[in-house]
């Protein structure tokens, strides 16, 4: 089988800021969540964790985890999309010509804006690799992979998996510190 969950709550979340690439670690009400998760799910079982080196994905899957036999690894192809310098920006939908709205309202039209924000090109050769080398072997193999990533990240492979255009990118959102049970 294979599984994925977007981290916990972080303050950044709750402010609206764009996180991307930049290391914010979980709040109170995050770890929280991913305690209430471990409840949740501990009776569904993985044979291994495959999770963003960023500390909330990190965070999530250790206390999701934490008691179980379960290795857990970090891959950088897993890390969030980049939003380059509008990370850290607070409800971009406040600013009427930011071009990361683009990607949250019409994703197929988005293109990556000029300062080191990433494509979805970029992202979902980087998620498929990974999808490609690591995890569709693994579950072919009969083992049950846990993905623990990011909201726009976790979207790129329930797309691939699902065949889901970008269009309908965000329907398949993945609220914080929900299994998602994918193959």
């Amino acid at each position: 089988m294979l599984y994925i969950m977007r981290h916990g709550e972080t303050d950044w979340n709750v402010r609206r800021k764009l996180q991307g690439h930049t290391d914010v670690p979980l709040n109170d009400n995050g770890r929280k969540m991913a305690k209430d998760a471990a409840e949740k799910y501990k009776d569904v079982h993985f044979d291994v964790c495959y999770c963003s080196p960023l500390i909330r994905a990190k965070e999530t899957a250790e206390i999701l985890l934490n008691g179980r036999d379960v290795p857990i690894i970090t891959d950088d192809r897993l890390q969030e999309m980049s939003f380059g310098e509008y990370e850290g920006t607070e409800n971009t939908f406040a600013i009427p010509d930011c071009p990361i709205n683009t990607l949250f309202l019409d994703p197929e039209n988005y293109i990556d804006p000029p300062g080191g924000a990433e494509s979805f090109e970029s992202l979902y050769a980087r998620t498929g690799e990974f999808l490609r080398e690591v995890a569709l072997p693994l579950v072919g193999e009969g083992k049950d992979v846990l993905i623990v990533g990011h909201g726009a990240m976790n979207s790129s492979i329930v797309c691939q998996v699902r065949n889901i255009p970008v269009k309908d990118f965000w329907k398949a959102g993945i609220d914080n510190c929900k299994l998602i049970k994918l193959i």
